[in-house]
């Protein structure tokens, strides 16, 4: 069964991001990403959520832009930010498939 609902620190693990660097991005584009909260107070993550997390570091890290550039092109080319971070995620992927397959070489 797929979780509906993630944490902080499994969006974390996911990405591969320091958990103040999820937190920043979730303040930074609250049009984008609308965390909901437990009982405690805690921040839970859609898988909405993460793949709009994808995008932001894809635009963040990748293509360098600011928070402001990234939020403009999240708004006029989701679709365009949509595909290249899909792309980038079966790159990722292959790199992986094949570095497994160097080990066991």
């Amino acid at each position: 069964m797929e979780k509906y609902l993630y944490t902080i620190g499994e969006v974390s693990e996911l990405l591969e991001e320091s958990v103040s660097c999820i937190r920043f991005w979730s303040d930074s584009f609250p049009k984008f990403i609308n965390p909901r909260r437990n009982a405690k107070g805690n921040r839970m993550y859609t898988k909405e959520d993460i793949e709009t997390f994808k995008h932001v570091q894809m635009l963040l890290k990748v293509e360098g832009l600011t928070i402001e550039g990234a939020a403009k092109r999240l708004k006029g080319e989701k679709k365009e930010v949509i595909n290249k971070a899909r792309v980038l995620e079966s790159l990722k992927n292959i790199q992986q498939q094949l570095l497994e397959i160097r080990e066991e070489l």
